[in-house]
C-alpha cells in the first residue's frame, strides 16, 4: 500500500497508557470525516487498545507498523 495522505500527526512517544489512547481519541474527535490521522506511540499497550478504540469510534485502520521502537498507526476517520 502507498504512503496515505496524512491529514495530522500526533506523537504521542513516552506516554504510558492511558496517555496514547485519550490523545488518539481526542485527535480523531477533532478530525473531518475522511481524513487521515498518523499516530506514533512507544507503548507496547497501543497494539492492542488503538485498534479497540478505532473499532469503538467506527473508524479505519489503515496501516499498523513497527519501526525503531515506535508504533505507528495510519487511522482513516
Amino acid at each position: 500500500m502507498g504512503m496515505p495522505q496524512i491529514d495530522l500527526r500526533v506523537d504521542a512517544s513516552g506516554l504510558n497508557c492511558p496517555m496514547p489512547v485519550i490523545k488518539a481519541k481526542r485527535a480523531l474527535d477533532g478530525l473531518e470525516q475522511g481524513k487521515v490521522l498518523e499516530f506514533i506511540s512507544t507503548d507496547p499497550g497501543t497494539k492492542a487498545d488503538i485498534p479497540a478504540l478505532i473499532k469503538r469510534l467506527g473508524s479505519e485502520l489503515l496501516e499498523m507498523k513497527e519501526e525503531d521502537g515506535k508504533y505507528i498507526f495510519y487511522i482513516k476517520k
